[in-house]
């Protein structure tokens, strides 16, 4: 049920669970007192080679973690398991025992053309472990470890393949070098790339694509998309090829790729002042009139539910057009403004939860933009039926990532829940699983209210705006300016759920701090309680405290970036 306020949010504490694969256990060997880990790196703390993962969908992380510092994440999608593996040396006809600790909904463990097991274990580590006797003449192994399709990232750590290492001589010969690579498309913090097959004389077991001396991707095919790149930014890639017995190929040819401009960086940035306008509630005022009076161009409208079916619809049910919302949103437009829609909230039938699929997610949306034209969305994700479950996230960043490539120069927004100190764990994850799927989100806007944060709700927003700065740096590899670009701040005007006291001087602070920063949108909730009602409480149609009519707007059309 929806609150009186409409975005009232749980407090989250950044409570992060460790988790991880780890593989541990005893060869089966007649004669055999003890076997040792015949596995390179099984616990990912040089990196992730010499794994490889399909669809660039795995990558190392620092937590949650079963053991040392790093672990491996694999950001399964709707038509990717993100199975990552590693081919290793063997011995014929011997038992080898493979296991592991892992974290997520449907993750298996197994070799390929033999034995594997899986468990569900979303919250918890949970040992997985499975044997196999390889052939007569088998020298080689592939094991792998991967999600299930829309079940959220898995995490895994610490693996085992315990037995003898291979015999019968040592293989010392490199693969041949990959030819003919070529960039085959774009954005602007993305580069795929394509090239021909090395050969080798056991098998090329993996490709690690570079940009200059680092290695940035590895993969088993011969393509891969590299993301985290910064906009209108030159890089050259090259490709190794390498077997199972760690033998690398020289490089292949160069290419050099200058990313795009894009949508939320640099000096051609995204910047929107747009607060949100409620036509279910709170006696919504005018649209015009306010525009008249402060200079606001841009709302955001609330809220695009589900009506049933995957079928969008104003509050889940007022009609998509012809009526209040479109009247409300002719009546911007006439006035030279324009609006972006916003799909979820806190409570109702959403769609982000209730599309069976991110196909269906991205046709709902697509509704929507073909109603109204539109230039921007915003996907608000909240409570646990989005925000807390990581395959709807994937979900949502998926169905945003089709309708950005369907509809060019659409801007995509994601609005999300935050604590003080910056992102809690799902906030973490939903950036993390941006990054991973390539979804090339133009906003993050995090909602620094509610939060339990005490009275220095200035202070309490810019360290959570700064936090959120130093987390997109890390995950996407970007400098302060194109991390500031890509960052939104959504507060509430006056008096919280939880009491907390945005004043107009306080807001007045927030949108000045914004301006110097240049981040790309600052919003807030909402033009419908932008009016005074000193000692009226948490209502919908005030603020609470003392203020001028429209005044929160006013001081948000000042918002320039």
């Amino acid at each position: 049920m929806r609150t009186l306020l409409g975005r009232s949010r749980r407090a989250f504490l950044a409570v992060v669970g460790s988790a991880a694969l780890a593989l541990g256990g005893a060869v089966a060997l007649p004669g055999t007192a003890q076997a040792a880990n015949i596995l390179p790196d099984p616990g990912f703390e040089s990196g992730l080679s010499p794994w490889s993962c399909t669809g660039n969908l795995g990558s190392v992380v620092s937590s949650p973690v079963n053991g040392g510092s790093k672990a491996l994440q694999g950001a399964v999608s709707s038509s990717d398991t993100a199975q990552c593996s590693q081919s290793v040396p063997v011995q014929p006809n011997t038992t080898y025992q493979l296991s592991g600790w892992v974290r997520g909904s449907y993750v298996y463990l197994g070799v390929n053309g033999g034995a594997s097991t899986w468990t569900t274990s979303p919250s918890a580590y949970s040992r997985l472990s499975v044997s196999f006797t390889t052939g007569a003449s088998q020298t080689s192994a592939t094991v792998y470890v991967h999600g299930w399709y829309a079940q959220g990232s898995y995490y895994a750590d610490d693996f085992s393949l315990d037995g003898p290492g291979g015999g019968g001589g040592t293989d010392t010969q490199a693969p041949t070098a990959p030819t003919g690579l070529t960039s085959t498309g774009k954005t602007s913090t993305s580069v795929s790339l394509a090239w021909n097959a090395a050969t080798d004389n056991v098998g090329v077991s993996a490709y690690d694509v570079y940009s200059g001396a680092s290695r940035v991707a590895s993969v088993s095919g011969t393509s891969a998309t590299v993301s985290g790149l910064s906009p209108a930014t030159g890089y050259t890639f090259t490709v190794k090829a390498r077997d199972a017995a760690g033998n690398t190929s020289a490089a292949s040819n160069a290419v050099a790729v200058t990313t795009d401009p894009g949508s939320g960086g640099g000096t051609t940035g995204f910047k929107q002042a747009a607060p949100y306008l409620y036509e279910g509630w709170g006696d919504p005022p005018n649209p015009a009139t306010v525009m008249n009076a402060t200079g606001i161009k841009w709302f955001t409208m609330a809220f695009v539910l589900d009506s049933g079916g995957c079928t969008p619809a104003w509050d889940g049910s007022r009609p998509l057009t012809g009526g209040a919302d479109q009247t409300a949103i002719n009546q911007i437009r006439a006035a030279g403004g324009d609006i972006v829609p916003s799909f979820g909230g806190w409570s109702g039938s959403k769609l982000g939860a209730n599309c069976s699929s991110a196909g269906a997610l991205a046709g709902a949306l697509q509704k929507v933009i073909d109603a109204y034209s539109l230039k921007a969305i915003d996907m608000d994700i909240e409570n646990s039926d989005e925000f807390e479950n990581e395959a709807v996230q994937a979900r949502i960043l998926t169905a945003l990532k089709t309708v950005k490539a369907d509809n060019p120069g659409l801007r995509t927004i994601v609005t999300f829940g935050t604590a003080t100190t910056g992102p809690t764990y799902y906030g973490n994850r939903l950036i993390e699983q941006a990054q991973s799927l390539g979804a090339d989100i133009d906003v993050f806007t995090i909602m620094p209210f509610d939060f339990g944060g005490g009275s220095d709700m200035y202070g309490n927003t810019v360290n959570a705006a700064e936090a959120l700065k130093a987390k997109l740096k890390s995950t996407f590899g970007w400098d302060d300016a194109t991390a500031y670009a890509h960052m939104g701040i959504s507060g509430m005007n006056g008096l919280s759920d939880q009491q907390e006291n945005t004043t107009p001087a306080i807001f007045t602070q927030i949108r000045d701090w914004a301006n110097s920063h240049h981040i790309a949108r600052l919003a807030f909730w909402a033009v419908n309680r932008d009016r005074p009602c000193a000692g009226g409480g948490v209502v919908d149609n005030c603020s609470g405290i003392g203020q001028d009519n429209w005044q929160f707007t006013s001081i948000n059309a000042g918002f320039t970036g």
